[in-house]
C-alpha cells in the first residue's frame, strides 16, 4: 500500500541506543551516471541510491539507447548495483525538429541540468521537459552557456527554462562562462560532459572556485575510471537527519544514535559531511550558519532543529537564496511551517534567524519537498502533535526513511507512526507500509 496522505510521528518516549544506515548519495550516484554513460566501456557502480533522482537519470539514459542493468544491493534496500556500458563519449541520436526524442525528468534538477550538455554530444534533437515545478527552476546560465559553446538550445516558453529542445551536433571544442549564483550544477553540468566536448568551462559567482558540489564534480571527473568499478558513499545530506535525531534526542532525553557510516576523509566530496561539526551532539550551534560556505542542503535539518538550541541567543542561517529555487520555496516553507509551530522565525533577505522557543504540534505542509517531510518528521520524534503532508514525497531521494525511524533499535529508532484521516489516528504503519513507492 502507498503511503497515506497524512501521518503523525510520535515522540520517543524512552532513551534508545542506535546506529541507523542511510542509502548513499544521489549528487554523486547522478554524476556518476552521467560519466559512466561516457566511458570507454562498462562500469560497475556499487552503493548506488535507488530513489526517485536516480531512476529518472536511469530511465533517460535507457530511452537514449544506453544499456543500463540494475541489481539489488544486499546491504541496504535502496541502494543498487548499476552497470552501464559506456560508449566511448558517443551519445546516441536524437530525433527530427518534427519528432524530437522525449526525456522526462520529473522534478530532478541533476537529470534536467546534467543531460542538457550531454545531449549536445549526441546528434538530433531531444526534448527534456518533467513536471510543474521543474518547469519554472532556473535554467538560464546553462543554456547560455551551451549557446556559447556553438549548440542550438530552444526553450519552448521563450523563458529559458524546461521544456527545452537541444540540437545535439557532437564534441565542439571551445569557451564557456557560466554563473553558479542560481545553481552549482550549471558548472557541474558542463564539467562532466567538457572532457568530451573538448570545451574549457570558467565558472563565475560567490566562492566560485571553492563551491563544494563544483569540486565534488571536477575530482569524481578525475578519479573515475574509463571502465572498471566506481563505489558510491553515503549520502551525507540523509545522514544529516539521523545526526540531527542524535543532537535532539541527545540533549532532551539521553538517545545515543548515530550513523552506521559516514563519508569523510580530510576533503570530503559532500558538503554536507560537515553537518555533525556544525550540529555537534552534546553541544550548542555556532551563532551563525551559511548555505553558502558551510553546509549544504542540510542546513535545512539545522534550521528545523534550530528552536530547540541551547542559550536565549539566536542562530542566524545566511545565504540561503539558492534554497528558494529548488524543489519549493524553501526559505518560505521553513519559516512558515517552523511559525506554525509556534517557532519565533524572522526572515531578513536571505537570512533566517531563529530564536530557542517551545514547539507545540501541527500539521505540516511538505510543498512536495523531500527535505521539508524529513526535517519536520526528526521534529516530531521530540515534539507531540506533529502531522506530515504527502510523506510519499521522500521517495526523491530517501524512499524508505520512515521505515528507518520505525524500525526497532538498534537499526531504526522505534518510533510509532500513525495514519490520519479526518484529524484522528485510525492505523498504525510498520514495514511495506512505511515505503515511499
Amino acid at each position: 500500500m502507498p503511503l497515506p496522505a497524512t501521518i503523525e510521528i510520535l515522540p520517543l518516549r524512552q532513551p534508545i541506543q542506535a546506529a541507523v544506515a542511510v542509502p548513499d548519495s544521489k549528487s554523486i550516484t547522478n554524476r556518476a551516471l552521467i560519466l559512466a554513460a561516457l566511458a570507454n566501456g562498462p562500469v560497475t557502480l556499487t552503493g548506488a541510491l535507488w530513489s526517485e533522482d536516480t531512476q529518472i537519470m536511469v530511465e533517460c539514459l535507457q530511452a537514449l539507447g544506453f544499456a543500463v542493468q540494475v541489481t539489488p544491493d544486499p546491504r541496504e534496500d535502496c541502494n543498487r548495483t548499476i552497470h552501464v556500458t559506456g560508449q566511448n563519449g558517443r551519445v546516441p541520436a536524437g530525433g527530427t525538429a518534427d519528432q524530437p526524442k522525449e526525456l522526462f525528468v520529473g522534478n530532478a534538477g541533476t537529470a534536467a541540468r546534467f543531460l542538457a550538455p550531454f545531449l549536445c554530444l549526441g546528434s538530433g534533437v531531444y526534448r527534456l521537459h518533467g513536471i510543474k515545478r521543474m518547469h519554472e527552476r532556473p535554467q538560464a546560465a546553462l543554456f547560455a552557456a551551451l549557446r556559447d559553446l556553438g549548440y542550438r538550445v530552444e526553450a519552448e516558453n521563450g523563458n529559458d527554462k524546461l521544456p527545452v529542445r537541444i540540437h545535439g551536433t557532437g564534441p565542439r571544442p571551445g569557451n564557456c562562462r557560466v554563473s553558479i549564483g542560481e545553481s552549482s550544477q550549471f558548472a557541474s553540468a558542463l564539467l562532466l560532459s567538457a572532457q568530451i566536448g573538448g570545451w574549457q568551462i570558467a565558472v563565475d559567482g560567490e566562492n566560485a572556485d571553492e563551491s563544494p558540489y563544483v569540486v565534488m564534480t571536477a575530482e569524481m571527473v578525475k578519479a573515475f575510471p574509463a571502465s572498471g568499478e566506481f563505489p558510491i558513499e553515503p549520502d551525507a545530506s540523509s545522514g544529516s537527519y539521523v545526526w540531527g535525531a542524535a543532537w535532539l534526542l541527545g540533549h532532551t532525553n539521553g538517545s545515543v544514535i548515530q550513523g552506521q557510516t559516514w563519508p569523510g576523509g580530510d576533503t570530503p566530496w559532500q558538503q554536507d559531511a560537515l553537518f555533525n561539526h556544525f550540529v555537534p551532539v552534546g553541544k550548542p550551534f555556532p551563532p551563525q550558519i551559511s548555505r553558502a560556505t558551510d553546509l549544504a542542503d542540510s542546513i535545512m535539518t539545522a534550521i528545523a532543529l534550530a528552536p530547540f538550541n541551547r542559550g536565549p541567543e539566536p542562530v542566524r542561517f545566511t545565504e540561503l537564496g539558492r534554497l528558494r529555487v529548488q524543489e519549493c520555496e524553501r526559505v518560505k516553507a521553513l519559516k512558515d511551517e517552523l511559525t506554525k509551530c509556534g517557532g519565533r522565525v524572522e526572515e531578513t533577505g536571505d537570512t533566517l534567524t531563529i530564536w530557542p522557543t517551545p514547539l507545540q504540534g501541527a500539521e505540516i505542509e511538505t510543498y512536495n519537498d523531500h527535505r521539508m517531510a524529513m526535517c519536520f518528521a526528526i521534529l516530531g520524534l521530540q515534539v507531540p502533535g506533529i502531522k506530515i503532508k504527502n510523506p510519499a514525497c521522500v521517495k526523491k531521494t530517501f524512499p524508505n526513511f520512515f521505515q528507518k525511524l520505525a524500525a526497532a533499535a538498534p537499526q531504526g529508532l522505534g518510533v510509532e507512526i500513525w495514519e490520519i484521516e479526518d484529524g484522528r489516528r485510525t492505523r498504525r504503519l510498520t514495514g511495506e507500509d512505511l515505503f515511499a513507492h
